[in-house]
C-alpha cells in the first residue's frame, strides 16, 4: 500500500511549475528580468525572442512568463508547435503571446505569425517567441524574420559544470529542504545532466524524501535512479 502511495505522490509531483521562481538562473538571471518586465508590461517592446541551446529551459520561461502575464489581469496564449497557431487566436491581440520553437514556423504559420506581429503592435500587444537561434539566422520569410529581429533579442546561456552544483543546492532551499554536497555530486555524476532533468529530478526526489520520511542521501537517490531507468545515464562503455 505505501509503494502505491508513494507512486502516486511522484507522479502528481511531476516536474515543478513553470514559473520564474522554479527557474534555476545561473548566469541568465538580467535575461529573465528583462523577460519578467515584459510579462508584467513594464516595457513596451512588441516583440522578445529567447534563443539557446535544447535544454536551457526556454520552453520554461515562456511559460513562466504567460503565467505572470495572466496574474497582471493580461490575455494569454501559449503555443507550443507554429503550425498549430490558428487565425483565431488573432481575436485577443492586446496580451501576451507565447511561441516555442518558432524557427521551425512552416510557410503557412510564418504568414499567420507575420500578421499576428503587426496585430500585436497596432494593440499594444506582445510577442514573445524562443528559437534555437537568433532571428537573423532563423530559415523564416525576410519580413517575419525583419519583425522578430526587431524587437529585444536575448541569449539564454547553459549553465556550465561548475555552476550546476550551487543552483542546485539554491533550488533544494527554495523548496525548502537541503540537499548536501555528496548527494549533489552523485546526482551529477550518475544523472541526466540537464537542467530541466536535474530540476525535475529534484522535486521527484523531494517528494519521494517525504514518502519514506529519509533525508535525501546519497543511498536514497542511487535507490530513486535505480528504478528511474529514464533519468538515469548509462554506465560508461
Amino acid at each position: 500500500m505505501r509503494a502505491m502511495a508513494e507512486q502516486l505522490t511522484l507522479t502528481l509531483a511531476g516536474a515543478p511549475a513553470a514559473t520564474f521562481e522554479t527557474y534555476v538562473a545561473g548566469r541568465n538571471a538580467e535575461a529573465i528580468d528583462t523577460l519578467a518586465r515584459v510579462a508584467r508590461h513594464d516595457l513596451s517592446e512588441t516583440g522578445l525572442v529567447l534563443w539557446g541551446t535544447g535544454g536551457v529551459g526556454k520552453t520554461h520561461l515562456l511559460k513562466a512568463a504567460v503565467a505572470l502575464a495572466r496574474d497582471h489581469g493580461r490575455g494569454t496564449l501559449f503555443v507550443a508547435e507554429p503550425s498549430q497557431f490558428e487565425a483565431d487566436a488573432l481575436r485577443d491581440a492586446g496580451g501576451l503571446v507565447a511561441i516555442d520553437d518558432v524557427d521551425r514556423a512552416d510557410s503557412a504559420a510564418q504568414g499567420r505569425l507575420f500578421t499576428l506581429y503587426n496585430v500585436l503592435a497596432a494593440n499594444g500587444g506582445q510577442l514573445v517567441a524562443a528559437g534555437s537561434v537568433p532571428p537573423a539566422g532563423m530559415a523564416l520569410r525576410d519580413d517575419l524574420r525583419t519583425r522578430l529581429g526587431w524587437g529585444l533579442v536575448i541569449e539564454i546561456v547553459p549553465l556550465t559544470d561548475a555552476e550546476k552544483p550551487d543552483a542546485l543546492a539554491a533550488f533544494a532551499r527554495a523548496r525548502g529542504f537541503r540537499l548536501n554536497a555528496d548527494a549533489i555530486a552523485y546526482l551529477l555524476a550518475h544523472g541526466r545532466r540537464d537542467m530541466p532533468s536535474l530540476v525535475a529530478a529534484l522535486a521527484a526526489l523531494d517528494q519521494h524524501s517525504l514518502a519514506l520520511q529519509r533525508p535525501i542521501t546519497v543511498p536514497l537517490i542511487r535507490d530513486w535512479l535505480q528504478r528511474e531507468a529514464g533519468f538515469a545515464t548509462r554506465p560508461p562503455a
